[in-house]
């Protein structure tokens, strides 16, 4: 069993680790079984990454449009065709692919351990009967000597979806105002004024709240048209439950009505915004969305935290309000030489979209 300090070590930077892991790895979400790749140097773990294995349909990321179409008619005649065994290092339920190193390991020597562990991964996707191979959303700011590693091993590169991310440089909401542009800070001036009639709780425990914030979870999910996995009550509950202190839900309520809830993982500098569920219906009137913005920000001034990442999809809205977009790449490789030259020339169609909706 691995432990969880030995793990925690080589993510010193992550806010997702062990515990976060281990309520994914418990969370029965469907389809998905879960892996962890380590090397040891004696009894010290010395990198490591979290892994999944599911089955991937390759329409996932696809836009609705002629091309889904056009694919999902293909599956009507040939249902298995257009599916395949996928292994891959990351987690789906992560904001990024992070390569976890142990602090005594140099930077010169982390190539040649990423490699390693990418051999190990291998095996273990061979052992497991994977044809397709990824890691999924390394920021493209790793160091450089891990890209040529994939490359070598023959490995090809999409496009992920970017995260976003705002620093906290300000002391009040409204020195952050002063930072947009005057129509934007104009147009949230104007959207905030109804904030009066919104009461906001912050849950440390679900309780009877669960099956509500769940339905909104649902609803929320069913109008995405990018959908990988399922999330699950077990989820939402571990998360509140295994790291006290470190992650809790806004709950937005009108008239004693739960119209939105907001869940949110966090350390002493970084505030990770995982889902925003919202009774589209009924909450966007109050633009619960933009409340929520600015209460995360209040959130992060009230307790000193230095960075709120707001997390893949709805760019226009995020940069529009300040965010900067780290970009994240996928690498892939299939077993089979013809297949991966198809994927690869393919793959511009099955990169996902920016999700640019401008409110969940």
């Amino acid at each position: 069993m691995l432990d969880r300090q030995a793990w925690n070590a080589c993510f010193p930077e992550e806010v997702e680790t062990y515990d976060y892991l281990l309520v994914v790895e418990q969370a029965g979400i469907a389809g998905f079984d879960f892996r962890y790749v380590v090397l040891r140097e004696g009894d010290e773990v010395v990198a490591a990454m979290p892994a999944f294995l599911c089955r991937y349909a390759l329409e996932t990321t696809l836009e609705a449009g002629r091309m889904k179409w056009a694919v999902e008619r293909i599956r009507g005649l040939f249902s298995n065709i257009l599916t395949l065994r996928l292994a891959c290092l990351g987690s789906p339920c992560t904001e990024n692919g992070a390569i976890g190193f142990h602090p005594r390991i140099s930077e010169v020597r982390r190539p040649v351990l990423f490699a390693q562990l990418l051999d190990t991964f291998e095996a273990l996707a061979k052992a497991e009967g994977c044809s397709l191979m990824a890691l999924k959303d390394l920021p493209q700011s790793i160091p450089s000597r891990i890209a040529p590693v994939l490359t070598g091993s023959g490995y090809a590169e999409i496009s992920g979806m970017p995260t976003a991310w705002l620093d906290i440089n300000f002391d009040t909401i409204d020195g952050y105002l002063t930072t947009l542009s005057s129509g934007t800070r104009k147009d949230m001036r104007r959207k905030l004024r109804g904030r009066e009639q919104v009461r906001v709780e912050y849950l440390i425990d679900f309780g009877e709240w669960l099956p509500s914030v769940m339905q909104l979870y649902l609803e929320t999910r069913g109008r995405s048209e990018w959908q990988f996995e399922e999330l699950t009550p077990a989820y939402f509950d571990g998360i509140l439950k295994s790291m006290p202190g470190r992650s809790f839900c806004s709950m937005y309520f009108v008239d004693d009505e739960l119209l939105a809830a907001n869940l949110i993982v966090h350390d002493d500098d970084r505030l990770i915004d995982k889902f925003f569920c919202m009774d589209a219906e009924k909450g966007r009137p109050y633009n619960l969305y933009y409340l929520s913005w600015f209460t995360n920000l209040e959130y992060c001034l009230r307790h000193g935290i230095r960075r709120y990442q707001s997390g893949q999809a709805y760019y226009s809205n995020k940069v529009r309000l300040g965010s900067s977009l780290t970009p994240n790449a996928m690498y892939f490789r299939h077993r089979n030489p013809v297949l991966q030259f198809i994927l690869k020339t393919i793959s511009p169609l099955l990169t996902a979209d920016d999700g640019a909706e401008t409110e969940a």
